[in-house]
């Protein structure tokens, strides 16, 4: 697979990028993003039919809130030993093709220059996007959520002592269950009333783009229910747990705030950093994964960014009791 992905990169004259679960081949106006055959327990895309299937989920899913930039799924075959996009007669993978968002677009990287006032404007964004989202039907959000909660302890045990310490390990993982029991009638309360939605699961600063004063939120969550259905506050407030850690905790708060004004959830402010905690733990764990790829470099860098993001969800769950 790897093979395939390195010829295709080079057929198409492409910067080839890799996450924990893609392999990202960026080219002057496009971009094909072919997912990795990988099974992590909450992301399986193992056989062929199961990443065509998410490919076209990701595809469907991201256009509530990026409309024009997702073009398409498009087959790869190889015929007579040659590689060919959009190709049918013998496929051997699928890419989600999207138009390339400029870089200079992105918040990721305008973050030295983003105002209050950009943040409030996100925030607005987001919100509508909450109001308008699917609530799910048939969907236990609180079981859901231990069983997020259990999955990241258990799957966060190989990097103790690497990035995460045990006495921060304990710490987390005690308060954050002490915490799930202390509120579960107001987590149940939550999901009666609609605060549950079909959210987009990864709204981080990577995932905003500033398109001709548009907001395209993209690259949802789209490969497990269970971490895009979740409660708004949740799914709002990645963004600004990555605020801070970007050391932009002004925006974060602003952001909040317009959010909070919004909403009028008077449990904002209650359940916003137990969430920011497990958002978090989250990447911490997910930074850690990539230790584990013998394709990517840089893991001393790895190692310190998934500390950070360990070291606050360590003082996120302080604040949240």
């Amino acid at each position: 697979m790897q093979d395939l992905v390195l010829k295709l990169a080079e057929k198409l004259q492409a910067e080839l990028v890799q996450t924990h679960a893609s392999w990202v081949l960026l080219i002057k106006d496009y971009v094909y993003k072919i997912k990795k055959p990988v099974n992590f327990g909450f992301l399986d895309y193992s056989t062929l039919a199961k990443r065509k299937f998410f490919c076209e989920q990701e595809v469907k899913l991201n256009r509530r809130l990026c409309k024009k930039i997702y073009l398409g799924v498009i087959p790869i075959s190889i015929v007579n030993g040659k590689i060919r996009l959009g190709d049918t007669t013998n496929i051997v993978e699928y890419a989600v093709k999207m138009k390339r968002i400029p870089e200079e677009a992105l918040l990721i990287n305008r973050l030295d220059k983003a105002t209050s006032e950009l943040m409030k404007k996100i925030a607005r964004r987001i919100y509508s996007f909450h109001t308008q989202a699917e609530i799910p039907k048939d969907f236990n959000h609180l079981e859901a959520l231990r069983e997020n909660v259990s999955e990241n302890f258990e799957q966060t045990k190989p990097y103790i002592g690497k990035t995460i310490q045990r006495s921060q390990y304990d710490f987390i993982k005690e308060k954050t269950l002490s915490f799930l029991e202390k509120y579960e009638n107001l987590l149940k309360r939550r999901e009666s009333i609609g605060f549950i939605r079909d959210g987009h699961g990864d709204i981080r600063c990577e995932h905003i783009a500033l398109l001709n004063n548009n907001i395209c939120v993209f690259d949802c969550i789209e490969f497990n229910k269970r971490f895009r259905y979740s409660d708004i506050i949740n799914d709002m407030c990645f963004l600004s747990m990555e605020l801070d850690y970007y050391g932009y905790p002004h925006l974060a708060k602003s952001y909040e705030q317009e959010y909070s004004r919004l909403s009028k959830d008077k449990d904002f402010y209650k359940l916003l950093y137990f969430y920011k905690s497990y958002r978090a733990y989250v990447r911490g764990k997910v930074t850690s994964f990539l230790l584990d790829d013998p394709h990517i470099k840089n893991k001393d860098k790895i190692s310190e960014n998934a500390k950070r993001f360990f070291v606050l969800a360590k003082q996120y769950i302080e604040k949240s009791h």
